[in-house]
């Protein structure tokens, strides 16, 4: 924190503009001593832009735009200087290098919002969502990451720390102080503060597996025999050819995937090999691959060609798989009648939007909207709670079988302390280096 840290802060390579940040106690300094302009930085007014050039021993290197944000008023809560120069990988290397030269030093990946977090301006869930935002795919994940970034997560893991440590402070004071006639709570008030607790936990647990999706993408596998039409239907999704469809059984060999945004949230498609009985070695490890695809699936697309007689067995786990009868414009066989099906025709682009509505009511559920989705942990968040809920419900137990008040405590203090982590309210060097090591450089 002593250290004034500079980075590029655009992505590597050619472009119009780029952007170098610095940051740190002698920013300003540094910008005085490569910065030549009508006006010296330590005399600009912040969040102010200014024309200039940047200079080294040499010469002049280039024209820039140069803004101060004084701290604590700034990203990280301390002086930042952001110049913007011309966007070419020779003049951006030559710049920062200079600007190492004059005080500062090469900022690690993450560490100025790493700055922004120890400095107040944000809490752990907050710093977080700046890395969710800038890896979001969907406007979903987008909004999701803006919510959490504006502390939304955060402040519901405040008010359940508050409560925490309500019920903390009213235990130990009545251990402290036998004497002074503290009311111990009626047994049905502290069960149900404790249960409260349990239940704001468990309601946040819910939502991991909207993170894990809005993070990562619905795994979608597309199941079915040879010619079919899992290419077909890989293809008329993605609106353009990207798998190879033949009428020859065993076209795709391998598992082929890509990426699509479906109202919101990103469906990782996986195209499979056909499943049938195979002499073919490299044909049958491919099936062997599709089966292993399908084990790891959040959601099974199975396709059946609905011209030919009924032959379908389930072969995914209840509630993620959703039957996919193809090939409607040549008519249905009469063994698919009543069948629980979406009923498309990729030659003719029909019942796509019936199979995008199924799609969406598989992920969502129910009654749950995009809405919903605005409050979704990620995994850490969901080991820490996992642990505090464990805690807690060790705290009720102890209350329940009337063990002495210091065992419920003990148990408060340990689902306190895991609640905190979430936030960053506990002082962990290991866990800050873990999260910020994610992030890109120069954020």
């Amino acid at each position: 924190m002593e250290d004034t840290i500079a980075a590029v802060s655009t992505p590597f390579g050619e472009g119009a503009i780029a952007l170098i940040r610095v940051s740190g106690p002698v920013a300003i300094s540094v910008a005085q001593t490569v910065f030549r302009g009508k006006c010296e930085p330590a005399q600009m007014a912040s969040r102010h832009q200014y024309f200039g050039s940047i200079y080294d021993a040499e010469g002049k290197l280039d024209d820039v735009l140069l803004s101060i944000h004084r701290g604590p008023s700034s990203y990280t809560g301390e002086d930042v200087v952001e110049i913007a120069c011309h966007g070419g990988l020779l003049v951006t290397r030559r710049i920062l290098d200079l600007i190492l030269k004059s005080g500062a030093r090469s900022a690690e990946p993450g560490e100025f919002t790493q700055r922004a977090f120890l400095n107040g301006k944000m809490d752990l869930t907050q710093a977080e969502a700046v890395m969710d935002l800038i890896s979001a795919q969907t406007d979903l994940a987008m909004r999701a990451a803006h919510e959490q970034l504006e502390g939304r997560l955060g402040k519901r893991i405040e008010a359940m720390r508050e409560q925490l440590l309500g019920l903390l402070a009213h235990v130990e004071a009545y251990i402290d102080f036998p004497d002074e006639d503290i009311d111990p709570d009626t047994g049905e008030v502290l069960r149900k503060r404790i249960e409260a607790v349990q239940e704001e936990l468990s309601a946040l647990l819910a939502t991991a597996a909207r993170g894990r999706i809005l993070r990562e993408g619905v795994r979608t596998v597309i199941f079915g025999a040879p010619n079919v039409g899992k290419s077909s239907l890989l293809n008329v999704l993605l609106g353009y050819e990207r798998a190879i469809v033949s009428a020859t059984p065993g076209t795709t060999r391998d598992s082929i995937e890509e990426v699509i945004n479906l109202r919101g949230i990103p469906l990782r498609l996986i195209d499979t090999a056909g499943i049938r009985d195979s002499s073919d070695e490299i044909e049958r490890e491919g099936i062997e691959r599709t089966l292993r695809e399908v084990g790891r699936a959040d959601l099974v697309l199975h396709v059946e060609d609905a011209s030919r007689p009924r032959s379908r067995e389930t072969v995914a786990e209840p509630g993620k798989e959703l039957l996919v009868l193809n090939k409607a414009d040549l008519g249905e066989d009469a063994g698919w009648k009543g069948a629980d099906a979406v009923r498309i025709s990729c030659l003719r682009s029909e019942g796509l939007t019936q199979l995008e509505d199924a799609i969406s009511a598989k992920i969502f559920g129910g009654g749950a909207t995009h809405r919903d989705w605005s409050v979704a942990i990620n995994a850490r968040h969901q080991a820490c709670l996992q642990t505090a809920l464990k805690y807690a419900g060790a705290a009720r137990t102890a209350f329940d079988e009337g063990l002495s008040p210091e065992f419920m405590a003990e148990e408060l203090r340990a689902a306190l302390d895991a609640v905190g982590e979430v936030v960053g309210r506990v002082d962990t060097e290991d866990l800050l280096g873990r999260i910020f090591s994610t992030f890109c450089i120069g954020k």
